[in-house]
């Protein structure tokens, strides 16, 4: 699979990584193959959330996109849980980075219509800096290297040990 990335500079400090990305019903290389249309991508803000397992959809997305859905889930959130339609879409991040055929869920979203979840942040290489006072963000995918920032600072703590779900 060939690599491919994007990265986007921001003035000044961020507490939110927000991007545009395109959205259409899934599709795929063997739908090519039967002669079918693909069908046509909309444009939509996207929030980036680390802590979200999943991707999310807005309704107003699923409404523009005329998405019947796949199913439901149970959501899990802040409130407790919901049942909620579940759809399969491809997502086009910048610069091209594409998902196909990813299941994402339906729900009420304040000010955004898609939530970017670790269900795409976790299949590549994600990174935030905040040089000379300005939020630079990059993602590749998929993973290419091994990023690690205590390389490239000499006096540098041992590595810390990450807390895993399941230990």
């Amino acid at each position: 699979m060939d690599s491919k990335s994007f990265t986007i500079e921001y003035n000044g400090i961020l507490d939110t990584l927000m991007t545009t990305c395109h959205v259409c019903e899934a599709f795929g290389d063997e739908d090519l193959q039967k002669g079918l249309k693909p069908p046509l991508m909309k444009e939509f803000v996207a929030l980036w959330d680390t802590g979200a397992t999943a991707s999310v959809i807005s309704e107003n997305v699923a409404r523009l996109l005329d998405l019947e859905p796949t199913g439901r889930e149970i959501m899990y959130h802040a409130n407790g849980s919901s049942p909620v339609n579940a759809h399969s879409v491809n997502i086009l991040l910048p610069n091209n980075v594409g998902f196909s055929y990813l299941k994402v869920t339906e729900c009420i979203l304040n000010g955004i219509d898609i939530l970017i979840g670790m269900d795409i942040i976790s299949k590549g290489d994600f990174a935030i800096t905040s040089f000379c006072g300005n939020t630079k963000f990059s993602f590749n995918m998929p993973s290419t290297h091994n990023i690690d920032f205590r390389q490239a600072t000499p006096t540098s703590s041992p590595p810390a040990k990450g807390i895993h779900p399941h230990q």
